[in-house]
């Protein structure tokens, strides 16, 4: 945008800009002229809120390892879970000849209990349609962003004090870029779980979430008790997104922890047109759909808190 002169100079800027003081002052109060209440963030997760998340990552593409935007993604995300007051930290690992960067917040005391999601985007969009865009970067609104923003969501929402369980919102690195250019799929979750000194009580994966005609049915290597309960609570909040009715097996950042005996589950669309084309941008995410994801989680956590 380009900045143009709005008032002209001499008495005719005085005047103007007189009337726009008042005009603001009379913004901030009421007709009866009290000042206005300001307005509060609301008490529960908001998928107004989460879009704003999508929309802050979607300005740097491409976020797949070792790119500025991969790197001022990852800030980003530290920066905002530091504003909240959650316990930060940062895992590197080695992923061919990059450094990866998982992050982890935590909060809470008890079990552990873990919520995660991919931040990193896949470096060429080879499913594309179109074979001349095949080379590009795939921007990852639904595939990378949207659970980022859901994890970044609930970090707003859960207080310490409700919870009796020590809630680790997990944010994996090299994730997406499988089978390009001798890339691992899933680096980030493998090192992570392949390095844990404690056995959590649940993983709960968060990946290809909030397109606008989201279905989410069961994954079918996810803990069949796990995944029947967190079924239910979407049921109970009548969110006919979730589907009660088992889908494919497939390999995602849950299946690490399955493999060391963790219960996990996949919480994730298996219907999404755009995925790794240069069609996944941000007019596909559904702030409603956002919303629907992350109140089941945060109904769940809670519940699971006040149970015992």
């Amino acid at each position: 945008m380009v900045d143009r002169p709005i008032w002209r100079v001499g008495t005719r800027a005085v005047v103007s800009l007189a009337f726009l003081g008042a005009l603001l002052l009379l913004t901030a109060c009421g007709a009866s002229g009290q000042q206005a209440t300001p307005t509060l963030e609301p008490e529960h997760f908001s998928g107004e809120l989460a879009f704003e998340h999508v929309r802050a990552q979607m300005q740097w593409v491409p976020r797949h390892p070792g790119t500025e935007g991969w790197r001022k993604t990852g800030d980003y995300i530290i920066a905002e879970l530091q504003r909240l007051g959650w316990q930060v930290e940062e895992q590197h690992f080695q992923v061919l000849d990059h450094e990866g960067r998982n992050i982890i917040a935590r909060r809470g005391s008890g079990p552990v209990v873990i919520v995660g999601a991919h931040y990193d985007t896949r470096r060429r969009a080879d499913r594309d349609p179109d074979p001349q865009r095949r080379s590009e970067p795939v921007p990852g609104a639904v595939d990378g962003a949207s659970g980022v923003a859901v994890l970044l969501e609930l970090a707003r929402v859960l207080a310490a004090h409700d919870l009796n369980d020590e809630v680790w919102l997990t944010f994996f690195d090299a994730e997406d870029n499988g089978d390009l250019d001798g890339w691992p799929w899933i680096a980030g979750s493998s090192s992570m779980a392949r390095n844990l000194d404690i056995t959590p009580e649940a993983m709960v994966l968060v990946d290809l979430v909030g397109q606008q005609d989201q279905l989410l049915p069961f994954e079918a290597s996810s803990t069949k008790p796990l995944r029947e309960e967190i079924w239910a609570v979407a049921g109970r909040l009548g969110y006919t997104s979730f589907v009660p009715r088992e889908h494919w097996r497939i390999i995602d950042d849950h299946t690490p922890f399955l493999e060391r005996g963790i219960p996990a589950v996949d919480i994730i669309d298996f219907d999404y047109p755009q995925w790794h084309t240069t069609a996944d941008t941000i007019d596909q995410v559904s702030p409603a759909s956002l919303e629907e994801v992350g109140r089941t989680l945060e109904t769940w956590l809670l519940e699971r808190s006040q149970e015992r």
